[in-house]
């Protein structure tokens, strides 16, 4: 029996894992779960899963039974085995670090975790021997593909679907709406993932995280468009032999892979490929031209220190506006690339720097959208 406890449990990766936990009711028991704004879902849950620790970003009503704790004292908490680390941006930083730091297994799908602090969370994983499990779907496969060898790995291929616009053109680009841009053509996400997954920034994040994750450089790390997202990723080792992942496209599959490590449990619920139903396989080169928000994300990687920090906070901001309908989808990238050009990084930077930088990142941008007429008033 593994207890878990699940952060971000009524986003929808949280929904999905408490799938995986209702599916194996004698192997994973449900110990804490920590909600945001959707309550009401969250009351739900705690009904279901009758977990001992509860958190909420809004009041919420517990049972006499339960006890309130913030996510990093769920995190740290004795009781706990494996924390899935499901929220959104920054707020999962603070209890990832409270994880590693009391020995804990993380299940990460948070991408602005490694993203934003990559060089402090591995090197406090290796320190406290913590173990973090990816949960993408993309880490995930490189993580299987990995599994067993000991050859020198010549590169990691990530593969994109290039959301629902990958063969627009530029005059196309500009007119798409927050609407349309929600209408991921494969995979079902929360809307700050499906927007990042629109403009590719969500594949410069994942760069990023596998440079951190598997200690890969930046020189030994593509990124090919794959519109069916049948293949996760690949790995190419010295001798030219690939080793792909392939499945189904639903998450459902990492995340048990996951929990389960190093083992794999039968689960009929998880849809199975069928190859000749699939028919064929495509792959593309990027064209990084019609989605500067991947370039962006790919340089503010190899510069490193909190360049990757403001790359967040200033995408977060811009798709907010965008969400909002405040700016357009090429306004994403404009806000971003200008906030970077304003930023002078810190090289190796403590914890208390990168969310310095990722506070001045945010204000930063809002001012820079207003000012430069990159938003639209309400």
């Amino acid at each position: 029996m593994r207890r878990l406890a699940i952060l971000g449990s009524t986003g929808s990766i949280g929904q999905q894992t408490l799938d995986i936990a209702r599916a194996f009711p004698n192997r994973f028991k449900v110990i804490g779960l920590a909600g945001g704004k959707n309550t009401s879902l969250l009351a739900k849950q705690v009904e279901q899963f009758q977990p001992q620790l509860v958190y909420s970003a809004l009041n919420l009503s517990l049972p006499n039974k339960v006890k309130f704790l913030s996510m990093e004292e769920m995190a740290s908490h004795p009781e706990v085995d494996i924390v899935v680390v499901a929220t959104a941006g920054k707020t999962g930083l603070a209890p990832t670090l409270a994880a590693i730091r009391a020995s804990k297994k993380i299940a990460l799908a948070n991408k602005e975790i490694l993203a934003m602090a990559g060089e402090i969370v591995t090197a406090e994983a290796n320190r406290h021997h913590a173990q973090i499990l990816p949960i993408d779907s993309e880490h995930s496969a490189v993580w299987q593909c990995l599994r067993g060898e000991k050859a020198e790995v010549a590169r990691l291929i990530l593969t994109a679907s290039g959301g629902p616009f990958y063969h627009h053109s530029l005059s196309q680009l500009a007119n798409v709406t927050a609407e349309e841009a929600l209408r991921h053509p494969t995979w079902r996400m929360g809307k700050k993932v499906t927007i990042d997954s629109a403009t590719l920034m969500n594949k410069g994040l994942e760069a990023i995280e596998a440079h951190w994750l598997f200690s890969i450089p930046f020189s030994k790390i593509e990124i090919v468009i794959h519109p069916q997202s049948i293949v996760h990723s690949l790995v190419e080792f010295t001798d030219g032999s690939l080793k792909a992942q392939l499945s189904f496209p639903d998450m459902h599959l990492p995340i048990q892979y996951a929990l389960s490590y190093p083992k794999r449990l039968p689960n009929s619920e998880l849809p199975r490929l069928d190859l000749v139903q699939v028919n064929s396989l495509a792959f593309e080169p990027v064209n990084y031209d019609n989605f500067p928000c991947l370039k962006l994300a790919l340089e503010a990687g190899k510069k490193g220190g909190t360049y990757p920090s403001v790359l967040c906070a200033a995408d977060e901001v811009a798709t907010e506006l965008f969400l909002a309908n405040r700016t357009s989808f090429f306004g994403i990238a404009e806000i971003v690339a200008k906030t970077i050009s304003l930023h002078r990084g810190t090289a190796n930077p403590a914890l208390d720097e990168i969310l310095g930088a990722y506070t001045w990142a945010r204000e930063t941008a809002l001012k820079l959208a207003c000012e430069e007429s990159l938003c639209w008033k309400q």
